[in-house]
Formats: C-alpha cells, structure tokens, sequence
C-alpha cells in the first residue's frame, strides 16, 4: 500500500476524529474556559508520559519488527515477548499511580483535588497500554483498514465518554473520560485483533525472549526518551506560563497547540501508518531516497496549503473551535503555522532515525532539542509575552532541521 492510499484510509479516520475532536473542545471551551483547557492540557501530557512508560515504550519498535519479520515463529515470539513486557510494566506504573495519587494531583494539577482520578488511571492504565500495544501490531502488520476501523471507533468512544462526563461533572468528568476512553477501547480492538491471521493463543504462553527484549530495547529507550521529553516540556512551559503569565494564557497556548494538532493529525497519522513500517523495510540507498522525496512532494504542498488556510480564516478558527473568550489568541497563528510547516519538513527526515534504530543520535537530538525549546520559550517570553513561545517554537524547528538535513544529506548524493 503506497502513501496515497495509505493517507486516503486515513483520512477517514482522521475527518472523523476532528469532527469529535472539535465537539469536545467546543465543549471544553464552553465549560471550562481557557484556564481549564490549560489544566486538561497537562493532564494530557502526564498521560502521554505515564502510557509510553507503561508499554516498556516499545510501540515503535513493535510496529518495526512486526513490519520486517516474515518469518511466523519469530513474528510470534516477538508478539509474546511484547506482550508479557506490556502487562509487566503497566502493573508497576499502575502501582506508583495509586500509591502516589496525592501528590501527582497537586504536581500535575495544582490541587489535591483530584488524586482520585489518578488512583482511577492507575487501576486502567493496563488496558491503556494493551490497546495501545494492539493497535502497533496492526500497523506492522500494516492491516490499515482495521487500523481505521479503530481509530474511529476510539474517536467516537471518546466523544460520547468526554461529552457525557463534562456535561455531568464539569472538569473533573473531563479528567475522567480522558483515563476511561482508550482502557474502554481495548475491547474493541480486541474484536478487530482477534479475526487477523497473525492472532494466535501462544501470544499469552511464550513469555519473554531475551533476543526480543535486546532488540526492542533499542526502541524502548529511544521511545522513553521522548515520552519524557517532549510531555515534560509542554509540562514546563505550560506551567511557567501559568505562573509568570496567567493560566487563561496557557489555555490560549493549549488552544493554539490543539489546532496544529487536529489540523496536522492526516499527515502525522500517515506518517507513523505508512513511513516507518515502509522506511523499515527499505534497505536500497537508491530506493530509500526515491521514498522520502516522494513524500516531501505530496506532503510538504498539503502541510502549507493547510497552514495558509488556517492563518486567513483564523478568527473563524477560534469563533468555530473554541468561544470569544479565546480571542487573545490569534497573535499566536503567525509562527505558530510557520513552525508547523518546518515541523514537518524536519519529521519526513527525522522518522529515518526511528526506522533505522539510531538510538544515540535520536536520544541527543531530542534531548538537546527539547531542552533549547523550553530555554527558548522562557527567554522569549520573558522578553516578548505569550507570542514568545511561538518564536521559540518555530525557531527550535528551523535548527532542528538544518540539524537533521546535515545527518542524512548522505542519503541525497
């Protein structure tokens, strides 16, 4: 399946989640204002850490090993292995979300409020993470139709949980549905998983394999370094904008975050759907450049066709997307959007790192490049307000880059 096709399946699924996507922040907006969206915003991001831990971060390599090995036995073997990994970390997590839910609500939250919520994720996260795990499995197995067939149903489980949840009980029933959705999802997943070829009962008997666990540590590490970094920078900046700023700022800052996510979700999907299962495979120099070209060719005019379109009609962005009480925003679209298009210029380049299994150059460009955003942000925002962190963002990804480009310019002679 070529990236044409691959994007057109997905943006089926993707049409859909932003459909929901934009009922439930019209909602969020509605019912909790800007500073509300700030604080769903970093629970978000806790979630993303506490999930990616709570895998082993081995999803990236699942959908590698999965997508290169033919030979069934191995296949299986490594299925397993990811499997026992999965359940083995989930537990752990599970258990330090429980013990320390107190102080995690009061860290990640600013209020002791909530800690019920975190002991509620800690119970879940294991069939959070068994989703997650199953949905890498078919992507390896690049089974894109049941892959979509997931993803709406996740979008639409989370439009009925997160709608139902706010109107009841305000932000604390968003904090809910945000814990609840993806562990509800694993059993419909499991219909999904359980008709493939690939689904066989010696998954859950084999146990762990030593040469799997060397191999997908590789990703584990490289995962974990992300799950970490990127989070807890938007963790950072986000609640050094709430303290220096204002927490109705950090809400237009998640606000601003929210619209390149949803707008950028058909690339972003189409990259992890179809680029690093095809990367992966791709041994040929030659073949290998023909690839990424291609993609720079469709994807780069789409990322700034899109880009433009929301910067034209951005009041009508906010109005639709949120309420007039996130107006104050629309200084942040300029290099917000131009930040977006060098983002994903960078990424076309960077997924090589991944599909290559580059661990010590991908572990210090994010870690570099993590750090020099969150400096960046408070330099410029200390300097020029809110709009700052944009500068910081689109700067950041212009160096990111010039960074990545020098690594592979090899692959282009």
């Amino acid at each position: 399946m070529n990236l044409i096709k691959t994007s057109i399946l997905t943006a089926i699924s993707t049409i859909i989640k932003v459909v929901t996507g934009f009922i439930i922040n019209k909602l969020l907006a509605i019912y909790v204002g800007p500073s509300g969206l700030a604080i769903i915003g970093q629970f978000q991001n806790f979630i993303g850490i506490a999930k990616t831990i709570s895998t082993g971060g081995i999803d990236q390599g699942v959908i590698k090993y999965t997508a290169e090995y033919k030979d069934i036995d191995r296949k299986t073997k490594l299925l397993s292995s990811s499997i026992f990994i999965t359940i083995g970390s989930s537990l752990f997590v599970g258990l330090l979300l429980i013990v320390f839910s107190s102080y995690l609500s009061n860290r990640i939250l600013n209020s002791f409020l909530y800690g019920h919520v975190f002991i509620l994720f800690g119970f879940t996260i294991i069939l959070f993470s068994l989703n997650a795990l199953m949905v890498s499995i078919l992507n390896g197995h690049q089974e894109i139709r049941k892959y979509t067939l997931v993803n709406i149903s996740g979008s639409i489980v989370s439009l009925i949980f997160t709608s139902s949840l706010l109107y009841f009980y305000n932000l604390e029933g968003a904090l809910y549905a945000l814990v609840l959705n993806q562990s509800i999802l694993l059993f419909i997943t499991l219909k999904f998983v359980i008709k493939s070829d690939w689904f066989n009962i010696k998954l859950f008997t084999l146990g762990v394999n030593k040469q799997d666990v060397i191999q997908l540590a590789k990703y584990s590490f490289m995962t974990l370094v992300t799950a970490i970094s990127v989070p807890f920078v938007q963790l950072f900046v986000r609640d050094y904008i709430g303290n220096h700023i204002g927490w109705n700022e950090a809400g237009y800052w998640q606000g601003i975050n929210y619209i390149s996510m949803m707008y950028l979700l058909i690339i972003t999907t189409s990259l992890s759907v179809y680029y690093l299962p095809r990367l992966s495979e791709i041994s040929n120099k030659k073949e290998l450049k023909k690839e990424i070209i291609s993609g720079y060719k469709i994807i780069m005019p789409i990322v700034i066709i899109l880009a433009l379109a929301i910067y034209f009609f951005r009041e009508l962005v906010v109005t639709i997307a949120f309420s007039p009480k996130f107006m104050p925003m629309l200084e942040l679209f300029k290099w917000q959007l131009v930040g977006d298009v060098i983002k994903i210029a960078a990424w076309l380049l960077g997924y090589l790192m991944l599909a290559k299994a580059m661990t010590k150059t991908f572990v210090i460009t994010e870690i570099i490049f993590g750090a020099s955003f969150a400096l960046l942000s408070v330099i410029f925002l200390n300097h020029f307000g809110l709009i700052g962190v944009t500068y910081a963002f689109a700067l950041n990804y212009a160096i990111y880059l010039i960074v990545i480009f020098t690594i592979f310019k090899g692959i282009f002679k």
